[in-house]
C-alpha cells in the first residue's frame, strides 16, 4: 500500500505524539532508522560515544524536567551498557525510559546477532518493562512506559522493539486510529489526599517540639516544592538541612540553614520533618549514634512502601508539594515562629557561624600546588558573581564532590546534580549534557575529579557538538 509505514515510523510517531522532545543514545542495528524518523518528526537526538553516559544523561534529564528521559540503544551489548543509566534512574527515583532494539523474534534461541533475552535482563533494574510483539502494539507500549515512568514513585522503564516488529508495516490511517485510541486511555496520576487529621498531627508535633528540624531532598526538588518549603521555614523559623541535591530549594545562605552545623542539627533535634528525602545512608538511616534515640520523624514520601520500610513516628504519603501546601494551610490559621532568640535556633546559628568562620579562614589561604579548597573557592566566587539565573553545578569524584558540597553555594533549586543516592561515578559528563539540554538558558558548570572524569571523558566532544553552555573544572 502506498500509505504503509514501518515500525520505526510508528514508534517515532508515538513518541512525538506523546510529548517526547529529546532522545539520548547510540544508534546502530536495528534502531538507526528509528532515530532518523524521530529526528524527522522534530525530536532532538543527542548522540553519545557510549550507552552508559547516554543513560546517565537520560536519567538526569528526567529529574531536571519531570518528564521521562529517553535512552535509545542497540540490541544485546547496547542494552547491557544502557543498564547503568536505567538502574541509576531507579535508585535515584527519576523518570526514564530505555528503548532497545532486539533480535528477530523468529530467530531467538538460534544464536542470532546480539541475541539476548532483554526483558529478563532489565527486570532487576526497571520499574516496568514491555515488549512490542507486533507493530500494532507499539503505540500502547510507548504510552505505557512513558506513563509508568512518572506515576507514583518515578523510576526507569524499558521498551523492547524486536527487529521483525520494526520491519512490519501498517497503513498510516490505522496508525492514526491506534494513536487516538491510546491517547484517550492513557494513565494519569491519581493520588489520594492526606487526611486532615494527619496534617494536624504533623503540625502539632512541630509546634510542640523544642528542637525541630526540617530536612528535604531531591524528591522535594523533583516535586517543585521550593516555594512551599521556603514559606514553611520562614513562617515557623525552624532550621533546615538539605541533602546534597536538595541544596538550593531554600538558599544555602539563608539565616536558618543548618548545613554548616549538620552534626548538631541531626544529633540534637527532637522532631525531624523529612520531605522528599529517604532515611538511607545519606541520612544515617535515621538511627543513633548520629541521630538522637528519641527523635520523632515525620516522613513525607510519594511511596507508601518507603514509609512502611522506615517506620517513622508519622508518615504522610503524597507528593511533596501538595503535602506541604496542606501543612502550610494548617499553620496559616494559627501561625508560630521560633524566632532568632529561641535556644535551639540560637545554638544552630552559633555553630554555623563558628564552622563557617573556620572554613573561610582555610579558604582565604592560596595554597600552591592547589589543595581542594583553593580552586573550589575560586569557582564558588566566580559562580556567585554571575548572578541569576545561577549555573547548574554538576559534580563527581569522591573528594572533589564531598569538599564541594561544603564550599560551593546553591541559591536556586535543581542547580546541583552529583553522584546521588547510589554514589555513581562516571555520571558527570552525561549529567552535564542533560542539564544543558534541559536548561538551555543556564550555564552548566562541571566540577570533576580525575577518576570521575576518566569514566566518560570522550563525551566532552558531545558537549562541544550539542551545547554551548558547559564549562569544566578538572582535578588531576
Amino acid at each position: 500500500m502506498a500509505d504503509s509505514i514501518d515500525g520505526n515510523v510508528v514508534a517515532a510517531k508515538s513518541f512525538a505524539r506523546f510529548g517526547v522532545t529529546h532522545m539520548f543514545g547510540v544508534v546502530g542495528i536495528p534502531v538507526t532508522s528509528l532515530a532518523n524518523r524521530a529526528m524527522q518528526l522534530g525530536i532532538r537526538f543527542v548522540a553519545f560515544h557510549n550507552e552508559q553516559s547516554a543513560g546517565y544523561a537520560a536519567s538526569a534529564y528526567g529529574y531536571l524536567t519531570g518528564r521521562p528521559g529517553i535512552l535509545l540503544t542497540v540490541s544485546g551489548p547496547g542494552c547491557v551498557h544502557g543498564l547503568a543509566g536505567l538502574s541509576n534512574s531507579m535508585v535515584n527515583t527519576w523518570p526514564m525510559v530505555m528503548i532497545s532494539g532486539s533480535c528477530d523474534q523468529n530467530d531467538f534461541g538460534r544464536g542470532d546477532f546480539q541475541e539476548l533475552d532483554q526483558i529478563e535482563a532489565v527486570k532487576p533494574f526497571s520499574k516496568f518493562s514491555v515488549k512490542a510483539k507486533n507493530i500494532k502494539e507499539i503505540p500502547n507500549c510507548v504510552a505505557q512506559v512513558l506513563d509508568r515512568a512518572v506515576l507514583g514513585r518515578p523510576g526507569g522503564c524499558y521498551l523492547d522493539l524486536p527487529t521483525d516488529v520494526l520491519h512490519q508495516t501498517i497503513s498510516e490511517s490505522e496508525v492514526e486510529s491506534l494513536l487516538s485510541e491510546v491517547e484517550k486511555g492513557r494513565e494519569s496520576e491519581k493520588l489520594a489526599s492526606v487526611a486532615s487529621s494527619e496534617i494536624e498531627k504533623a503540625v502539632a508535633l512541630l509546634r510542640k517540639a523544642e528542637r525541630p528540624l526540617i530536612v528535604f531532598g531531591k524528591g522535594a526538588a523533583y516535586a517543585r516544592a521550593e516555594n512551599e518549603l521556603k514559606w514553611l521555614v520562614e513562617t515557623t523559623g525552624i532550621p533546615f538541612l538539605p541533602t546534597p541535591m536538595g541544596k538550593g530549594l531554600v538558599p544555602d545562605d539563608h539565616s536558618l540553614a543548618a548545613s554548616a552545623a549538620r552534626s548538631l542539627a541531626i544529633g540534637k533535634c527532637d522532631v525531624a520533618f523529612v520531605v522528599g528525602a529517604r532515611l538511607n545512608w545519606l541520612l544515617h538511616f535515621g538511627e543513633p549514634p548520629k541521630w538522637s534515640k528519641d527523635v520523632k520523624f515525620i516522613l513525607v514520601d510519594i511511596s507508601e512502601e518507603e514509609i512502611q520500610l522506615r517506620k517513622p513516628h508519622l508518615g504522610l504519603v503524597g507528593d511533596a508539594k501538595k503535602v506541604l501546601k496542606l501543612i502550610n494551610e494548617e499553620i496559616k490559621d494559627d501561625p508560630f515562629n521560633l524566632g532568632s532568640s529561641h535556644p535551639w535556633v540560637a545554638a544552630i546559628s552559633k555553630k554555623v557561624k563558628e564552622n563557617v568562620s573556620r572554613m573561610e579562614a582555610q579558604l582565604a589561604r592560596d595554597v600552591v600546588p592547589f589543595n581542594f579548597l583553593t580552586p573550589l573557592r575560586i569557582i564558588r566566587d566566580t559562580i556567585l558573581g554571575l548572578g541569576s539565573p545561577t549555573p547548574v553545578l554538576v559534580s563527581e569524584g569522591a573528594n572533589t564532590m564531598d569538599v564541594g558540597r561544603s564550599v560551593l553555594v546553591q541559591t536556586e533549586p535543581r542547580t546541583r546534580v552529583d553522584a546521588g543516592t547510589w554514589g555513581t561515578m562516571g555520571v558527570g559528563l552525561g549529567y552535564c549534557i542533560a542539564a544543558a539540554v534541559a536548561n538551555p538558558d543556564r550555564l552548566v558548570v562541571a566540577v570533576e575529579g580525575d577518576s570521575g572524569f576518566g569514566f566518560s571523558a570522550m563525551e566532552v566532544e558531545v558537549c562541544w557538538l550539542y551545547t554551548e553552555t558547559c564549562y569544566f573544572y578538572y582535578y588531576p
